[in-house]
């Protein structure tokens, strides 16, 4: 499984929030978002910049303590025409904030799996980038291409995200629903060396890198279509190129219990 380099992280961010803001200006910003019903392109323009100008301040100040973080959010231009730059600077700031010596010192990592707080973040970040660009390209009637690497990666993250240490906490509901006997999924990639199996034990669930073969279900397909049926942005009967071998009620238990905490 090839993984990213921050370099190549910090690329994409820019490049699918360049993508999110085309979008956002093709389909206006009262237009609605399919995959998420309840946001505009407004609100959806609102999110990513703002989260990305939050983080960036939560790595330039080398915030360590979860009572310390940033509690004022950038305001979004009142004129759409100036999304755009406004979006460009948030990509910026966010990328030029997880760069050289920022990668691996002290900073709050919510999910607490490991990771320096600033790698963490990088792979929300460009998680937030790519599948609200997603949204925004759904909503304008546009296509949204994803790199099979970039796509690999962010499933990786989605698993890592789900089975961390404080994924209970944060959503506890989501973390009993995942627990179970001993039933083994697994998801393959086409296009991609990517492979990932999650075992659903009765004190969680965990994942590893790799194919399981007693695995009870196997969703195969290219990593973009994996993707963007695991967060909810096509459903597993319609995503292009996949299929389900075995059990196909485990895999769509999982997606119906996985959503991330923000949009």
């Amino acid at each position: 499984m090839t993984e990213l380099t921050p370099d190549r992280a910090r690329r994409a961010i820019a490049d699918h929030t360049r993508r999110l803001a085309e979008s956002a200006a093709a389909a206006g910003p009262d237009a609605a978002v399919p995959t998420t019903p309840e946001w505009t392109v407004t609100d959806l323009v609102r999110h990513v910049g703002q989260t990305q100008h939050w983080v960036a301040e939560i790595i330039e100040r080398r915030v360590t303590d979860p009572t310390k973080l940033p509690t004022e959010m950038a305001a979004l231009p009142t004129d759409p025409r100036a999304w755009p730059a406004w979006l460009s600077d948030s990509a910026q700031r966010l990328t030029a904030a997880c760069s050289g010596d920022a990668l691996d010192a002290p900073v709050f990592n919510p999910a607490a799996d490991g990771r320096s707080g600033t790698r963490f973040w990088l792979a929300t970040q460009l998680n937030e980038a790519v599948v609200h660009g997603f949204d925004a390209a759904t909503a304008a009637g546009r296509p949204a291409a994803v790199d099979a690497d970039i796509a690999a990666a962010l499933i990786t993250n989605h698993f890592a995200m789900l089975t961390s240490p404080t994924w209970e906490m944060l959503r506890s509901e989501s973390a009993h629903a995942l627990r179970g006997t001993g039933q083994i999924l697994q998801w393959v990639a086409t296009d991609d060396e990517g492979a990932w199996s999650v075992d659903r034990r009765p004190d969680g669930a965990t994942w590893q890198p790799g194919r399981r073969p007693a695995a009870g279900v196997t969703v195969t397909g290219p990593a973009r279509s994996l993707l963007l049926t695991l967060t909810r942005r096509l459903p597993l009967a319609e995503a292009p190129g996949i299929t389900v071998a075995g059990d196909g009620k485990l895999a769509q238990h999982w997606i119906d219990n996985t959503a991330h905490v923000s949009g």
